[in-house]
């Protein structure tokens, strides 16, 4: 086989890896969008329902007292209601972007046993001599190669130090909640 025909050979392959990479990349995009639209779809159904209950519940209110109660009732609803979204938004977003980094991660891998390979190729047939050139490139693609799994590392952990931030930021605004819900029921007593 020729050297045109192994570097067409090579050119097709590294051609359909990256419409490979690419349909993986749009798939998860479309399908992290469905959700998104699945769940404002789903906010805004609630939302409407909701905006109706407090109105009928508005309309029925016959002094001050029971307007208060009516008025902190659709307030504590209102909070549950885009605490629950938040929390599902960003459930969703999360899910997207491990996915994308785990498709960057596979794509990242696949271009360096590409790029490894191609270096032990051309060190078979390179001139005498032309093994520093080679070695330096090596080394320069286990430099990158360190730099993206530092980078990767370090992107994981603040994903996991974020996702926790939130759980807590969540927790604390529920306990809240309930706290103040469970205050006024106890003034009544």
């Amino acid at each position: 086989m020729s050297n045109l025909n192994i570097a067409s050979e090579q050119f097709g392959d590294f051609s359909k890896s990256a419409v490979d990479a690419a349909m993986k990349f749009a798939n998860a995009s479309f399908e992290s969008a469905e959700r998104l639209i699945a769940l404002n779809l789903e906010a805004a159904k609630a939302g409407l329902d909701v905006t109706a209950k407090n109105a009928k519940s508005l309309a029925a209110v016959k002094d001050v007292q029971e307007l208060n109660t009516v008025r902190t009732k659709g307030a504590e609803t209102g909070l549950e209601f885009l605490m629950g979204y938040s929390r599902t938004f960003y459930e969703v977003s999360t899910a997207a972007q491990a996915q994308f980094s785990a498709l960057a991660e596979e794509r990242f891998a696949t271009m360096q046993k590409s790029v490894a390979e191609n270096l032990d190729t051309v060190a078979k047939s390179a001139p005498a001599g032309s093994d520093v050139a080679i070695a330096a490139l090596k080394s320069s693609m286990a430099a990158s190669t360190a730099a993206f799994d530092s980078v990767s590392k370090a992107a994981k952990q603040f994903t996991a130090f974020a996702d926790n931030a939130v759980k807590v930021a969540a927790d604390t605004a529920t306990k809240a909640t309930s706290t103040a819900k469970a205050a006024p029921a106890a003034k009544r007593k």
